[in-house]
């Protein structure tokens, strides 16, 4: 099936590109305006992108939103995790800040709301769960975001996301999950 992903981040098209093998995965063209992520959910945010692509483009999008929350901070960044340190923030900017503010060893979860929307009406959303704990320091140089410091509860003992391979890193990441879940009720 062709699908269009509603992102301009280039790791995420990568990432997806490899967890929904079989499916023609197509960037959304750079006329198409994505809407701000303001919703206060990752399904907001989720489906308000692949909705704005769908209609924009008459066919089949997907989009997700995603981040991670952390026990200590009550939950933050979540749907801020883009922009937790700030609207022009990098990924190192971020991860600094969390780093910061939370105890090493502290609980944190990847969330992913991964949305499908047809124009004809269809809209699911599948959601996708990673529990791990804040290393002490970044570790690692695979993934993105605040893979250095994340320790999955069920990766391998003492690798941050980071330094999984991208196949260890699919099989328990968020969005892995997620991608999964929709696969499966895409029918492969």
């Amino acid at each position: 099936m062709r699908l269009l992903l509603a992102t301009r981040n280039p790791h995420k098209l990568r990432e997806f590109e490899r967890l929904l093998a079989g499916h023609e995965l197509v960037a959304a063209p750079e006329e198409v305006a994505l809407p701000p992520e303001t919703g206060s959910t990752f399904e907001d945010n989720a489906l308000a992108k692949a909705r704005a692509v769908a209609l924009a483009c008459a066919g089949p999008a997907i989009a997700d939103d995603s981040g991670i929350e952390a026990q200590a901070l009550g939950g933050a960044p979540g749907v801020r995790s883009a922009r937790y340190a700030g609207p022009a923030a990098s990924d190192e900017d971020n991860l600094a800040k969390l780093l910061s503010e939370a105890p090493a060893g502290s609980g944190l979860a990847y969330v992913c709301a991964l949305a499908f929307v047809d124009p004809g009406g269809d809209e699911r959303v599948f959601v996708g769960r990673c529990n791990g704990r804040l290393a002490p320091a970044p570790r690692g140089d695979g993934g993105f975001g605040y893979d250095p410091a994340f320790l999955p509860d069920d990766g391998p003992a003492g690798l941050t996301m980071a330094q999984l391979s991208p196949t260890e890193k699919d099989a328990i990441s968020h969005r892995g999950r997620a991608a999964r879940a929709l696969r499966e009720w895409l029918g492969r």
